[in-house]
């Protein structure tokens, strides 16, 4: 009988890529002729699916791979708001460890491998008996660490949760590092590659940061902010690159606009605007300068400039905040892929493929 390759993804902390690795490991064990599956034991975001709370990194595996007629078991506990505080008082862990399993057990019948995303750092869940260690530990999976680009910090936090999984027994065969910039990229792989090695620690994969995967796209920025479209439904894919807050002139506005601009306005600052509209218009025919705007306060132009908004094609969204607390909303926004994201979807998988030693991967398992 065939041993299952069991690994389960952990960060050094939330958002680092565990979900990017997961979607291109997935295809890579595929294209393996693996027979594969998902799980997300421990969920904190939710959607509703059948009046079920389904964690939403297996509803997006599910979707992409074709796989959701599983997706009860690749989804068995997610920690709505306020459950912490009720488990505290009213501690359920056996509940919820049977439920893991049931669904672990179900998954992995007539597999070869399975991928288990964690949530966070190595101990993250500790307050319901459910850290990323011990997770991993009752489902006798191997680790691997997802970190940023960096050299001291990223080792001495990959150091402090290795030493949880180590605590409970759990092997961590090595380490993926995402999102490195470009420019210091061949830098950060050799001397991390050294210091990982110097600490008994194999270096799996090194990922450079990609614009793709990191700028949100103009329905990304309208869904999560929750905003309302006046105009350019056609082109809500443009990416932002980069951000202005147009509360200068118009003529000290023009220098700070770039290929993929989303611009922060007020909705009655017509000449600002009209600024936007005209430099689109300059461009026809090349890259677009202004991936699309913001306006605040609840305000829309008059009819006449809406009209021209909408010949222009550019994505138009209306905010009732002002724009300050809008781009304070934006400030470290999380880019997550969604499952319409067909473009950033590829990318993942593309990127995993290319950087990462699947291999390698494979031996240790």
């Amino acid at each position: 009988m065939k041993k299952l390759k069991n690994i389960y993804m952990s960060s050094i902390y939330q958002d680092a890529g565990k979900t990017t690795m997961s979607l291109g490991l997935y295809k890579a064990f595929r294209e393996k002729k693996l027979k594969t599956t998902f799980c997300k034991p421990v969920g904190q975001q939710a959607i509703f699916i059948d009046d079920r709370e389904i964690d939403k990194d297996s509803y997006l595996i599910g979707e992409v791979f074709h796989c959701h007629k599983k997706i009860k078991d690749m989804s068995p506990v997610t920690i709505p708001r306020g459950f912490t505080e009720k488990y505290i008082y009213d501690p359920q862990k056996e509940v919820m460890v049977n439920k893991i399993l049931k669904s672990f057990k179900s998954l992995t019948k007539g597999k070869d491998s399975i991928i288990i995303e964690g949530t966070g750092h190595a101990a993250v869940g500790s307050v319901v008996d459910l850290s990323n260690a011990d997770v991993a530990s009752l489902l006798g999976s191997k680790v691997i660490i997802v970190s940023e680009g960096g050299i001291g910090r990223s080792i001495d936090e990959i150091m402090l949760n290795k030493a949880l999984f180590d605590l409970k027994g759990v092997e961590v065969i090595g380490v993926i590092i995402n999102k490195v910039l470009p420019e210091k990229y061949s830098k950060i792989k050799r001397v991390l590659k050294q210091g990982l090695k110097n600490k008994g620690i194999k270096l799996l994969g090194v990922i450079p940061r990609d614009p793709i995967l990191s700028d949100p796209s103009m329905e990304h920025l309208m869904n999560i902010l929750d905003l309302e479209l006046l105009c350019g439904k056609e082109n809500l894919n443009r990416r932002v690159r980069n951000t202005i807050v147009a509360a200068m002139e118009p003529e000290n506005m023009v220098e700070y606009i770039k290929d993929g601009t989303l611009i922060l306005t007020s909705g009655d600052r017509v000449d600002n605007i009209m600024v936007a509209v005209s430099s689109h218009f300059i461009m026809q025919g090349k890259k677009s300068q202004v991936s699309g705007m913001i306006l605040s306060g609840g305000l829309t132009p008059d009819v006449k400039i809406t009209e021209l908004l909408k010949k222009s094609g550019i994505p138009v969204l209306i905010s009732e905040d002002d724009i300050y607390t809008i781009a304070g909303k934006m400030d470290g926004l999380t880019c997550k892929i969604q499952k319409t994201d067909k473009e950033k979807i590829a990318e993942a998988v593309s990127l995993v493929k290319e950087y990462v030693d699947i291999d390698a991967i494979l031996s240790s398992l």
